[in-house]
């Protein structure tokens, strides 16, 4: 979409009343809690006697099945996990095919896949303010437990999820295995990789950013090729509302292989720039429309992606804003510091994009993560007591010129792009004596694996971790085993070790010695049905990271 047409349907979507509030608060007074208060309760039409104001919808006047979307749970902990659902019994119908009232949701939580020892049963609201989304902790449980949960509202039963607690916080845990996905564009493919992954043996999966794309789809989802039709016209536009990003949500949902994936294991996420906007940093749009109106729209997205994902209520959404990076523990195995490299960062330099590198890309004030979240990572890293460090995030951290003759351009959008932010991160990082460090990473639609060097433009300095990069889902359809770029990458860059461009995900497994990553992926997503190749395998020992082929 073009910038004029995106500001045309920006400020064709949002209200009347909204672009008022907007221009009245101005930037500066948006970003105050008031101010972003008053211009979300435009946007997201809550009332101002809050959630529990909505008269009460009998459940067992429910005719048709309200879990169309399925289940998914999230963010394990030692003594809890997080139960996800939302009642849509019509979900491409703005409303949900609900009226707006709330409705009492029975959930239970069981040692057995049959449900015949139930360990904790309890009754959750579904809540239309949330667009009839629930989101439900569940406490004091046992530490390293596989449970499964499922929902009731009045007569219909959810499917069944599975979902497990992470390892007490002091234990010696031995072993951990996890799959890493990103980029699942619906319209250009099918989810093959994730009814694959929906059978794998993995704890927990990470998901890296770009859960949707906020362009248009048709009625005919794009490459999945669907007859005429099949869609409604109300996808065939740019998200930019709430109720846009919700019917997106919802059409992602629809597809039986995500939901399968979500039911199998619990996902840990974190969200890149589509779920919002393509390539947005902080307060700045990609196109040219007022901040003030950029930031409401980043309010509705912020807000939609908490209602749709397994997320606990510390993420909740605060205005324009929400505190996504957060820190997991299994055992003292690994400790996971989760990123947010989207809301905080400086704008992009030289107008983004691959470019040279210059000063200003090299400006030392520049910052992908802000002071607040770097000042957390390293800290947190100084604090740390388990054997792997790993730190699930978005964009490309690792060096990776384009060019086998320098000088070479490098993307702006990644951490090439805000190189003094990667430099206090990897000198936080030898400053705490983190010695195996593991960044994961989605974002780039192919696999890489990086060895993570102290000093990039030196082959021969220490190599303080490794940088494990998963394809995507879907998104940039069927892709190619080699790319065409694929020697010059590989020449250009000597600590890169693998390249692959077909779809798929990765799952990585972090024993007390060593980790192994498996790099695996489907030949075509344009059609259903491929099978599962693993494209590549490589280990990285303790106490001497570099990543070897297995």
């Amino acid at each position: 979409m073009t910038p004029a047409n995106h500001q045309a349907r920006s400020q064709s979507s949002h209200a009347p009343e909204l672009r008022a509030a907007a221009r009245h608060l101005g930037r500066r007074r948006f970003l105050t809690v008031t101010g972003a208060a008053a211009a979300l309760a435009f946007s997201v039409n809550l009332p101002a006697a809050g959630t529990a104001s909505a008269a009460e919808l009998d459940a067992a006047r429910l005719t048709d099945d309200p879990f169309t979307l399925g289940v998914a749970s999230g963010d394990p902990q030692s003594d809890s996990v997080l139960l996800w659902t939302r009642l849509a019994p019509a979900p491409y119908q703005a409303d949900g095919g609900l009226p707006a009232e709330r409705v009492d949701v029975r959930w239970e939580l069981a040692l057995d896949e049959r449900f015949r020892r139930v360990v904790r049963r309890g009754k959750a609201t579904a809540h239309p303010e949330f667009h009839h989304t629930v989101h439900v902790e569940v406490d004091h449980l046992a530490p390293g437990h596989v449970y499964h949960y499922r929902f009731r509202a009045g007569r219909w039963v959810s499917p069944a999820g599975r979902t497990r607690t992470a390892p007490a916080r002091r234990s010696r845990a031995l072993d951990l295995t996890f799959g890493v996905v990103s980029c699942q564009k619906y319209d250009e493919g099918y989810y093959t990789a994730y009814r694959h992954l929906a059978q794998e043996d993995v704890d927990v999966v990470f998901h890296l950013g770009d859960y949707l794309y906020e362009y248009a789809v048709d009625d005919a989802a794009g490459h999945r090729a669907y007859p005429a039709g099949t869609l409604p016209s109300l996808f065939k536009r740019e998200t930019v509302t709430l109720e846009d990003y919700r019917l997106r949500y919802a059409l992602y949902k629809s597809d039986p292989d995500l939901r399968a994936a979500h039911a199998a294991h619990p996902f840990v996420v974190t969200w890149d720039d589509h779920e919002t906007e393509n390539n947005y940093a902080d307060q700045t749009p990609e196109n040219s429309v007022p901040p003030e109106e950029f930031l409401i729209r980043r309010a509705a997205a912020y807000r939609a992606y908490w209602e749709n994902m397994p997320l606990r209520r510390p993420q909740l959404p605060d205005g324009a804003d929400l505190r996504l990076y957060r820190r997991l523990h299994w055992g003292r195995l690994a400790q996971f510091d989760v990123l947010d490299t989207r809301q905080y960062r400086s704008n992009q330099a030289y107008g983004d994009g691959w470019q040279y590198p210059g000063p200003e890309s090299e400006d030392p004030s520049r910052t992908l993560t802000g002071d607040a979240q770097e000042r957390w990572l390293i800290n947190g890293w100084h604090r740390s007591d388990a054997l792997w460090n790993v730190v699930p995030q978005q964009v490309t951290f690792s060096q990776r010129f384009n060019s086998t003759t320098p000088p070479s351009k490098v993307s702006m959008d990644s951490w090439d792009g805000y190189p003094a932010s990667r430099e206090r991160v990897l000198a936080g990082a030898q400053a705490a004596g983190v010695e195996n460090l593991m960044v994961l990473t989605g974002d780039v639609h192919v696999s890489y694996g990086f060895d993570i060097k102290r000093d990039f433009d030196d082959p021969g300095s220490r190599t303080l971790g490794t940088e494990i990069v998963t394809t995507s889902v879907t998104s940039g359809r069927d892709g190619s085993e080699r790319p065409s770029n694929w020697d010059t990458l590989m020449t250009a860059n000597p600590h890169l070790k693998f390249f692959n461009g077909r779809r798929g995900y990765t799952t990585v497994s972090l024993g007390r010695e060593s980790a192994r990553a498996d790099f695996k992926t489907v030949s075509h997503v344009t059609t259903q049905g491929a099978p599962l190749t693993t494209a590549g395998s490589f280990v990285t020992e303790v106490g001497e990271q570099g990543l070897k082929p297995a």
